[in-house]
């Protein structure tokens, strides 16, 4: 069975009828099942802007969960839906998922904080133990999803009991280091058009993130910055982005 505790916030015990309903026509004909859709129609009760979210996109929500069929996959959707659920609970953030379309090459989410250039956020799971993560894993092939001309930051969650068990930067630098030294196997087999395409692709990539949900609040998210990205994620938008996925402001 998947695992669905989460560090961050308890679910009410007993969901309202309407957010009930809601998770599992969310949830149908998926094999989401009993494993979630509790914790959903928690989740849905809690925060009015994640159940307005949802139900904006039910069809993108319903589509993924049908298409999750092993319990990784499952893990995967979850990951996105509770990233949503966290950031929204900032009223500053607004939340769009998949901007560029269902089923086209684009990012996850694209959040705006008022003032601020738009951000795309695409967020991805790693399925080991961080402390002994290849290097570029599992972010270097969501590289592509990133469209140029926008800050862009890719969103990786752990297992474990902390988000710095993933060094981001020394798996950043490691990565780097190889396209430097023209390694084209290495960034071929992983859907990376050579050591020049993996440039061009990490000129767009504003910043980092890990995210480890069971972790305690100062070890739930860390960040790393992109110095040589052509757009800098904005820092008010990377403020609200990490106070909302530690829990808190």
């Amino acid at each position: 069975m998947v695992p669905y505790s989460s560090g961050v916030d308890p679910r009410p015990a007993s969901p309202t009828p309407t957010a009930d309903r809601l998770a599992r026509a969310l949830a149908a004909g998926s094999t989401a099942g009993a494993g979630f859709v509790p914790e959903l129609a928690g989740w849905l009760s809690s925060s009015s802007r994640f159940r307005a979210f949802a139900e904006a996109n039910e069809p993108k929500i319903r589509k993924k969960l049908r298409g999750a069929g092993d319990p990784d996959a499952l893990r995967d959707v979850r990951l996105e839906l509770q990233v949503a659920r966290l950031l929204l609970a900032d009223r500053r953030i607004s939340l769009a998922w998949e901007p560029l379309g269902s089923g086209r090459t684009g990012p996850d989410f694209t959040v705006e904080i008022p003032g601020q250039r738009p951000t795309h956020l695409e967020v991805t799971r790693l399925q080991r133990d961080p402390t002994a993560a290849e290097p570029g894993v599992p972010w270097l092939p969501k590289l592509r999803q990133l469209p140029p001309g926008a800050p862009g930051a890719i969103l990786v969650g752990v297992e474990g009991g902390t988000a710095k068990a993933l060094d981001l930067a020394s798996s950043a630098r490691t990565v780097r280091a190889r396209a430097d030294a023209r390694d084209e196997a290495y960034f071929t087999t992983r859907g990376i058009a050579g050591s020049r395409g993996f440039h061009a692709a990490f000129l767009r990539l504003g910043a980092l993130l890990a995210f480890c949900e069971n972790a305690s609040p100062d070890d739930r998210v860390t960040l790393w910055r992109n110095g040589s990205a052509r757009i800098a994620i904005p820092e008010p938008a990377a403020r609200a982005c990490l106070a909302a996925l530690r829990g808190g402001p």
